[in-house]
């Protein structure tokens, strides 16, 4: 006859694989199917595609960008650390807050953003032209990644020991020498981590570099969306994608690996905030202020100006279909709102229950009263309860649990284009004939957001103290209850902040859904958005900027409820 305790194992893990089977397949069926078809179909002309010198120049070109944009924002993004390391935690969190807005705006409201200043300041036909050039694609680029260098170097120099740099001081040291060689050493973890994820932000930039740089810059993601959906030479786009998907990898693999070392590098408490400096503090705000809210204001600038001074005409004519859209643009932003809160419940759905798996429970433990005895050492030499059986007891489901929290985070590894693609040439047959299916696209939107639902969840259900769970079973609580009572009420703000990000992400998405089928009532506003921006008018390009704006103030209200709910001061990124 079985033990109760090994009964209630094998209970733990049936529910366990069962839980497991709904995000399994959600991933395998809308991510991992789709990306391996693109691996096969990539690999039969890889050796053509990278023969021709055209690719050779277009591989060329994706690297040098991302290599200037990575070099550009972290001169401007330094500096402007520095400057959020030394304000009041308060203040911190709302310039924090402030600079995250252009983070998460969508690319192609980006794009307008920048085709209003130029076309504002004269730069785009005038003596210093700026349109369908590689500084266009600089700039665009620093300003997304702006917030990336900003929070992740600024975070962390906010909680360096401030007395370090002093006492160097104290010894002589000039304020250069004592950067240098006391802070600066501190800051690299935490730099080249910035670096690394804003390297792979700018290699796989999509929406920005198809407007602002026009046919004459390419890269490796525009030619993707060139090759498959302009000149239907889809084994190309496959190989092209290969390229991309190998890059991407080694970029994410070392991504993690600067992580890693900033998390071992990770700083002491009992620290004293880096001193004010106004100086610095005006400066980068003025900085700030020329980057990132001149091109805002000047879109919104732009979404109200009439031909007879300004008003709401352009927003009034969102309502109204033109000729290259086969509805309006009003009825598109509907699509999207619709799509994005389909794609937030399916995300927060899958999502949840994958960081339910991640953790997972311990079957030893639920359900039944649990003896425990005093362990005298702990790091504070505080007495600690312990299980019988020792610390560390794990059950059999560890590995396949740390196998699918790498598998659930894999989309965020990929581009979007690549998603994309793989849903054009794999979901078209029998019995996956879906990419006609107006579905596919909050599913396509739900494969971006999940890995935010997860990453946000997944720390706080492992911070839970299992003391809590351990009193919750001695007292007689159910598992069931248990996870009711303790994880439920703990996770609901991380939850609440990866649904926001889910709809931020979905609200904005355009990599994927420009290569799934468009029909009237599947038209998104991104798509709707693009369009209007490529063609000439007075009148369309105010829809477009009108359009932008609402788009934006939609995707900043996500990031105001996500800045209002994160309890941490530590960077997303």
């Amino acid at each position: 006859m079985r033990s109760p305790q090994r009964m209630t194992r094998l209970a733990a893990l049936a529910v366990w694989v069962l839980a497991a089977a709904a995000p399994l397949a959600f991933v395998a069926v809308f991510f991992a199917y789709p990306v391996l078809t693109v691996i096969g179909d990539g690999f039969s002309g890889l050796g053509d595609v990278l023969g021709r010198s055209a690719i050779r120049g277009v591989l060329w070109f994706t690297v040098w960008q991302a290599v200037a944009s990575t070099a550009l924002t972290l001169a401007v993004g330094i500096p402007a650390a520095a400057a959020l390391a030394r304000l009041k935690p308060r203040t911190r969190r709302i310039a924090r807050a402030v600079i995250t807005v252009p983070f998460v705006l969508p690319t192609v409201v980006v794009a307008g953003a920048f085709e209003a200043v130029f076309d504002r300041f004269g730069l785009k036909d005038g003596a210093l032209p700026l349109h369908h050039t590689v500084w266009a694609i600089l700039l665009a680029h620093v300003f997304f990644n702006y917030a990336v260098v900003v929070r992740t170097v600024g975070s962390w120099w906010a909680g360096l020991d401030g007395r370090n740099a002093d006492a160097a001081a104290v010894l002589g040291a000039t304020p250069v020498r004592a950067f240098r060689h006391v802070t600066w050493p501190l800051l690299r973890p935490a730099v080249a981590a910035a670096a690394a994820v804003t390297f792979l932000f700018s290699f796989t930039s999509f929406g920005v570099i198809l407007i602002l740089g026009g046919p004459a810059r390419a890269t490796v993601e525009t030619e993707i969306y060139r090759y498959a959906i302009t000149r239907l030479d889809f084994e190309t786009a496959a190989a092209l994608a290969l390229c991309q998907l190998v890059a991407v990898a080694a970029l994410v693999t070392l991504a993690g690996v600067a992580e890693r070392r900033r998390a071992v590098a990770r700083r002491a408490p009992g620290r004293t905030a880096p001193r004010r400096r106004h100086g610095v503090i005006a400066v980068n705000a003025a900085v700030a202020f020329g980057l990132l809210g001149v091109p805002i204001l000047t879109l919104v600038e732009r979404a109200f100006a009439t031909g007879e001074g300004y008003g709401v005409a352009n927003f009034a004519a969102l309502a109204e279909r033109v000729q290259m859209l086969p509805t309006s643009a009003l009825a598109a932003l509907r699509h999207s709102l619709g799509f994005a809160v389909m794609a937030t419940a399916i995300a927060t759905a899958v999502g949840s229950l994958a960081s339910a798996v991640v953790v997972g429970s311990r079957p030893s433990t639920a359900g039944r009263h649990v003896a425990v005895r005093r362990e005298p050492v702990t790091s504070h030499g505080a007495m600690r309860p312990r299980m019988r059986g020792g610390p560390h007891r794990r059950n059999g489901t560890a590995w396949l649990r740390r196998l699918f929290d790498i598998g659930l985070t894999l989309p965020l590894g990929v581009s979007a284009v690549t998603v994309g693609l793989g849903m054009l040439l794999a979901l078209d047959t029998p019995p996956v004939n879906f990419r006609t299916a107006w579905w596919i696209i909050p599913v396509a939107h739900a494969l971006v957001g999940t890995p935010f639902v997860v990453r946000t969840l997944v720390p706080t259900l492992r911070s839970i103290d299992d003391r809590l769970r351990e009193a919750a079973s001695v007292l007689g609580a159910s598992p069931l209850r248990t996870r009711r009572e303790v994880d439920v009420p703990i996770a609901s703000r991380a939850v609440a902040v990866g649904a926001a990000f889910a709809f931020a992400a979905s609200l904005g998405e355009f990599g994927a859904t420009a290569f799934l089928p468009r029909r009237p009532d599947t038209l998104t506003a991104p798509l709707a958005l693009f369009r209007l921006l490529g063609t000439p008018g007075e009148s369309l390009r105010g829809q477009a900027m009108a359009l932008a704006v609402v788009l934006m103030a939609a995707t900043a209200a996500s990031v105001l409820i996500i800045e209002g709910l994160r309890r941490t001061d530590e960077s997303l990124f």
